[in-house]
């Protein structure tokens, strides 16, 4: 766990975590749901890339965005088939569950922002998450998507809470944390594979987080020592 020198904002009181995807479907690879934030990643992008055809250096979703509804129609199908692949994979990433009901112990409220579809959402809480599901959901239908903050300023609207008493959690600095940068959350990078903080690629601007974790368990960890839970509730 790494604390960055980014400043953030002046309370470290929270009051809902919103997680992000990882790995969504404009990153390097694949997994359902919530790719790797909540679940462990199983898809190869570069192959999602190949069969729905995006020029190099494209995001998905704002490629099909541009294409006439015909030819649109026709790769979304392609692009479906291989999230359908990713849905039969689906593996949870250890320590969600645990999370989870930490959060619910404490009365923290919960949310989703993803790329993906809903259907994928709905799987994973019917078949791989016994804890009352993840609320709001904002799927890719929801615009503007990540990276534009939208979604975290909406949630916390529905909440009755102001931005700065967020957390975002995702795997990804080009929309997660600059998202939640962006929208004046607290912003942690869930850096599974030691990208950034073993191989030296410092992350500079919006796309710093304040905090580094290897895994849900030192989510956990951050949101409990160097941020401010409400205490459990008394039953």
């Amino acid at each position: 766990m790494l604390r960055t020198l980014r400043p953030g904002p002046e309370s470290k009181a929270v009051r809902g975590i919103v997680f992000g995807a990882y790995r969504e479907i404009a990153q390097c690879a694949w997994g359902a749901v919530v790719d790797g934030t909540l679940t462990v990643p199983v898809l190869d992008f570069p192959k999602m890339r190949r069969v729905v055809g995006v020029p190099e250096g494209q995001d998905v979703l704002d490629f099909l965005a541009g294409l006439e509804p015909a030819e649109r129609a026709q790769r979304e199908a392609a692009l479906h088939a291989v999230e359908e692949e990713g849905m039969a994979a689906m593996q949870v990433m250890p320590g969600v569950e645990e999370l989870a009901k930490h959060l619910d112990e404490r009365a923290v409220p919960r949310a989703l922002v993803t790329r993906n579809l809903k259907r994928a959402v709905d799987l994973f809480h019917a078949t791989h998450f016994d804890l009352p599901p993840f609320e709001p959901v904002l799927t890719r239908e929801f615009l503007p998507y990540k990276p534009h903050p939208a979604a975290l300023l909406h949630i916390a609207e529905h909440w009755g809470i102001t931005p700065q008493e967020l957390v975002m959690v995702g795997d990804s600095a080009k929309d997660d944390v600059v998202s939640g940068n962006r929208a004046g959350a607290w912003t942690i990078l869930l850096d599974t594979e030691g990208t950034h903080r073993e191989r030296g690629q410092g992350l500079e601007g919006d796309l710093r987080p304040h905090f580094y974790a290897a895994s849900m368990q030192e989510v956990q960890q951050i949101l409990t020592t160097e941020l401010q839970l409400p205490s459990p509730r008394v039953a």
